[in-house]
């Protein structure tokens, strides 16, 4: 997964055709627990377009977004959120949801 600063962040969003966005904050253990699992879902899926981002650094996004919380998953259809996920379950339910989101390009 790749990390991306504020400038990186804005630019895949505004550019990507579809992105999935991981915000979260360093001291957050269920980020650490989601960020796992994000990988193991981004090795079953090569190529997935995913990027992660401390939401610190993105203040003004995340309250343009209205993030209530992180972990947060954002799926990013040209510049615009279709969905935020909170709750990542576990990794077959997160693989789903990845899935339909991509199916839907």
């Amino acid at each position: 997964m790749e990390s991306l600063n504020r400038e990186e962040a804005i630019s895949k969003i505004n550019q990507s055709d579809s992105y999935l966005l991981f915000l979260y904050t360093p001291m957050c253990g269920t980020c650490h627990v989601s960020e796992k699992m994000l990988a193991i879902v981004e090795e079953m899926e090569q190529n997935l377009p995913l990027g992660k981002t401390d939401i610190n650094y993105i203040p003004e996004l995340a309250k343009e977004a209205e993030i209530e919380s992180v972990p947060c998953l954002l799926f990013l259809k040209n510049g615009l959120i279709e969905q935020k996920l909170y709750a990542f379950q576990n990794v077959p339910f997160l693989y789903e949801k990845i899935k339909a989101f991509q199916s839907d390009r």
